[in-house]
């Protein structure tokens, strides 16, 4: 039996990964990657990088394929264009990219420290109405909310 953490690791050897500066510099470029956030809705909303598109992990497989009533057709089409994949800390987007690598996506890498670590960089992230957030804000918002029941 493997924890989640190392579940991750395991996959983390298949799948690329690039920094928060390393997506900043992607992201000038003529032809900036697909980026792909594939946390839950309301996480989304409160807080992402400008230009994603949200995905949650639970429908991206039928997403990613035309014929689904979850098919977002931009993403069904990026199988030979760079997406990055992003989460709140770096470890659902590697499970992430790791599945899309399964289904083709060639160039499909993960962004290490997620969503967190774009904020901890100092780059903007912006809510459901395309408004900057706060970065100390965005500190509060992206921290692991944990109730006693869930810790050991």
């Amino acid at each position: 039996m493997k924890t989640f953490i190392q579940l991750v690791d395991d996959l983390r050897a298949h799948v690329g990964e690039i920094f928060p500066w390393d997506l900043q510099k992607l992201l000038e470029q003529p032809l900036p990657p697909l980026l792909l956030d594939v946390r839950e809705p309301d996480e989304f909303a409160s807080a992402h990088i400008a230009g994603s598109i949200n995905v949650p992990r639970g429908i991206l497989e039928t997403a990613c394929e035309f014929g689904y009533a979850e098919t977002v057709p931009e993403l069904a089409r990026a199988r030979t264009r760079p997406v990055v994949v992003i989460c709140r800390s770096g470890n659902r987007s590697v499970m992430a990219a790791y599945t899309m690598k399964l289904l083709g996506f060639e160039q499909a890498v993960s962004l290490k420290t997620g969503v967190k670590g774009w904020n901890d960089f100092d780059l903007a992230l912006v809510n459901a109405q395309d408004i900057i957030v706060d970065p100390d804000s965005a500190e509060v918002l992206l921290a692991p909310a944990l109730r006693a029941e869930q810790l050991i």
